[in-house]
């Protein structure tokens, strides 16, 4: 049987929530499923993303393939790099806690990186929003300028 990890959609038209899910292939994408691994709301920025990273590491282990949107959330989620790490492990490359310092040390990383470019992009909205009423009065201050230097020479 050919286990698939993929998105399951929930939520009304145009407001999109998906469940992470493992289920067979040949299963339809809202029906039956074997697990569920955690949840994705696109909506929210940044996207919200909760995930069980035993159970997903489990699946993978076990040959559970996933589309190309879970291998992106997983790849996010650091999930695949422990999984990376873990095989290095098993070939004898370094042991357990080596590979677990290094991926602390990368979720921390990553973790900071989140942060920082959701503040970025908080600043941005912010900016935008004190500029709008900024533009607004600089067009009407030119429109006033305008209709009187056409005024000027009308009375010439």
């Amino acid at each position: 049987m050919a286990v698939k990890m993929r998105l399951q959609r929930h939520g009304s038209k145009k407001r999109p929530f998906y469940f992470i899910v493992v289920a067979d292939a040949r299963a339809p994408r809202d029906g039956k499923f074997i697990q569920k691994v955690g949840t994705y709301n696109p909506l929210t920025v940044p996207a919200t993303i909760q995930l069980d990273r035993q159970k997903a590491l489990e699946w993978l282990n076990k040959g559970a393939q996933p589309t190309d949107t879970v291998r992106r959330i997983l790849s996010f989620k650091g999930v695949l790099y422990l999984k990376h790490l873990l095989r290095g492990v098993g070939l004898g490359l370094f042991d357990h806690a080596v590979a677990m310092t290094k991926f602390q040390a990368w979720h921390e990383e990553h973790e900071a990186n989140i942060t920082r470019r959701s503040d970025e992009h908080r600043k941005k909205q912010r900016a935008r929003k004190a500029y709008v009423p900024v533009v607004k009065k600089v067009e009407a201050k030119q429109e006033e300028s305008s209709e009187g230097a056409a005024e000027a020479p009308a009375e010439a």
